[in-house]
């Protein structure tokens, strides 16, 4: 619990401890009782030993005593050896609370005038493909973290790098060149990165033709992939774009941007955005500069085939390629110049996140340590959000053979799976047909963020989208369903709160929920601190979990206490916005109307797998 220890606790033990022993100590270890002892708070009494020397016991015990006879806030106290368990009285449960109460926007920092200025790159697709199952993953996570960067105080800049380039690029446009006839995304309404991703599979399917005919007219495996007509089509043309070909140039415009088109309706469906957009089309070519550079202060070198290398196995690395041998550039040439024009750009920056898989956790040591060698300074404050790859109990994705899961099909096929389960288990009468479309939605979307931002980012992910949207357990429409019933139950209670009475006997129930309400800030903070909104999530069950406890064991509003009923809607009342807050960290929208009519009455409810659902 997030405790003013300096009022109710250290100042008076540090003052107890000067006029008992004559010794100055301002630190003290506290930490949650152990479930088995009796007891809110646990001073940790061995590390005072260093200073006072005394039995534990009999030092934890004058230290109890002088608690209980001095401060209210304490009621009782037991020693269980070097640990003083202390139990926390009503009346400061009530001003804990209080002080929550009162504050806007809980938990949350304001951004102040010396606030940090940080970039989150996340999402940076290719151009050849639409997105997929595991681009979701990518944007929730940046965009989570992002918000909660935002939530600690930060400035947060949202952005990405698109990969609108390369070899992979050239693939789809030359598969475009021999088999489309001149399809687009108007004449055939297919999504434009739809569309650009068909091709891309297209040049696959060719690719592997080509290489069996070549080897079954007598080349080795090898040769023959270096050798198939439609790769060296792509290499030619690669190069041409590279030489600013009219022809290529034109064609790759026009491609890209039925992808960029295609890119934001999926954006929007998935509730993400951005403030600024880089294209490796634009940054690759500072990239070559700042390479040209390194050769110069002979941090790079060239080979005899003029290909560009740096060795770095001294740092028990390998060497690595940053220039092919004819000159065109590698994903390595693109980052470097991409980080120096970001940082050209905002010059106020403190701190550089890239969103990027686990598969990419070398190239990140490369990227970092070359730009250290460089002589970049910046480079010190950059970090690799590493996450693990994200599989279908199918297998693992493969956008080469059009075996991805295509990111627009997953969302739908969530809304169509959410709607099925919401009228098989929910009252809908109430709801307009719009109404009920943005809930789906909602519902849908909530699932698949939650069901992806509740595990750490380092572990992969086995995706069950059946599982994912279930209304038991640590799910997304479980925090919902909580959300929308506590507002249902606000919505009936008196339009104003008459205040908390500090005199009010509080139940284990209440003690616990205002517990927990406590522990946000350290949740918003770790998470930030660790860029995982796994902590969030993890709180968010843990605080919906704790106020299903209440709700299922004490009455709201048919309480007759006119005090406690009021504690009570005020408790709840803040459960719910800090639910709505914890919620919007993870990108995730939660309803106020759900499968609840504004007549329901306050012990209604929808028994779940029989699971009694609030």
């Amino acid at each position: 619990m997030s405790i003013d220890y300096n009022t109710i606790l250290t100042n008076p033990i540090c003052s107890f401890l000067k006029a008992k022993f004559q010794v100055n100590i301002t630190n003290f270890e506290f930490q949650t009782t152990r479930k088995e002892f009796e007891g809110d708070i646990t001073l940790l009494v061995f590390p005072l030993l260093n200073y006072i020397k005394i039995n534990p016991e009999k030092l934890g015990d004058a230290i109890g005593d002088h608690l209980i006879n001095t401060n209210k806030s304490v009621i009782s106290y037991n020693v269980v050896k070097g640990f003083l368990n202390l139990s926390l009285s009503n009346f400061f449960y009530l001003e804990q609370f209080q002080n929550i109460f009162k504050q806007d926007n809980y938990g949350h920092k304001a951004l102040g005038k010396n606030a940090i200025e940080v970039m989150v790159e996340f999402s940076s697709p290719n151009t050849n493909k639409p997105l997929h199952l595991g681009h979701i993953r990518n944007n929730v996570l940046g965009y989570s973290v992002s918000r909660i960067l935002e939530a600690n105080g930060n400035r947060v800049i949202k952005t990405q790098i698109i990969n609108d380039r390369g070899i992979h690029i050239c693939k789809s446009m030359v598969a475009w060149k021999k088999f489309g006839k001149g399809e687009t995304p108007d004449n055939s309404n297919i999504k434009g990165d739809q569309l650009v991703g068909k091709y891309y599979v297209m040049f696959d399917l060719e690719y592997k033709k080509e290489i069996a005919n070549l080897v079954d007219n007598g080349l080795l495996l090898d040769e023959a992939k270096q050798k198939a007509p439609i790769l060296i089509e792509a290499q030619e043309m690669l190069r041409l774009w590279e030489s600013n070909d009219e022809e290529v140039r034109t064609l790759w415009n026009k491609m890209n941007q039925w992808v960029y088109e295609g890119f934001e309706i999926t954006y929007k469906n998935l509730g993400v955005s951005f403030d600024s957009y880089y294209y490796e089309s634009d940054t690759y070519l500072l990239g070559k500069r700042i390479i040209d550079k390194g050769i110069k202060d002979r941090v790079f070198y060239k080979k005899e085939d003029g290909s560009v290398w740096i060795d770095l196995t001294n740092e028990g690395l390998d060497q690595k390629l940053l220039l092919r041998k004819d000159g065109t550039s590698v994903y390595m040439t693109q980052d470097l110049g991409t980080a120096l024009k970001r940082l050209e750009d905002n010059p106020n920056l403190k701190g550089m996140v890239y969103t990027v898989g686990n598969e990419q956790d070398y190239h990140f040591k490369v990227l970092f340590l070359i730009l250290k060698k460089l002589g970049f300074e910046w480079a010190q404050s950059l970090y690799h959000l590493s996450y693990g790859m994200v599989d279908l109990p199918s297998g693992k994705m493969k956008s080469r053979e059009g075996t991805v899961v295509d990111a627009d099909d997953l969302i739908s096929n969530m809304i169509i799976q959410a709607k099925l389960i919401s009228e098989e288990v929910g009252k809908l009468d109430s709801l307009s047909c719009k109404q009920r479309d943005n809930l789906h939605e909602n519902i849908a979307l909530g699932a698949l963020k939650y069901f992806i931002l509740k595990v750490d980012p380092k572990k992969s992910i086995l995706f069950d989208p059946k599982a994912s949207i279930d209304f038991n357990g640590n799910t997304g429409p479980f925090i919902q369903y909580t959300h929308a019933r506590i507002k249902t139950l606000i919505k009936r209670a008196p339009t104003t709160i008459s205040g908390i009475d500090n005199t009010l006997s509080l139940s284990n129930k209440e003690r616990e929920l205002i517990k927990q309400l406590g522990r946000y800030p350290d949740a918003v903070s770790l998470a930030g601190e660790q860029y995982s909104p796994a902590v969030i999530a993890n709180y968010l069950y843990d605080l919906v979990k704790c106020y299903n406890t209440f709700y299922q064991n004490l009455s709201i509003l048919g309480i007759k206490d006119k005090n406690l009923k009021s504690f009570r809607i005020a408790l709840s009342q803040k459960v719910a916005e800090v639910v709505s807050n914890a919620s919007g960290l993870l990108g995730i929208e939660v309803p106020c109307l759900l499968y609840t009519s504004d007549a329901a009455d306050e012990e209604d409810s929808v028994d779940l797998g029989g699971r009694r659902i609030i």
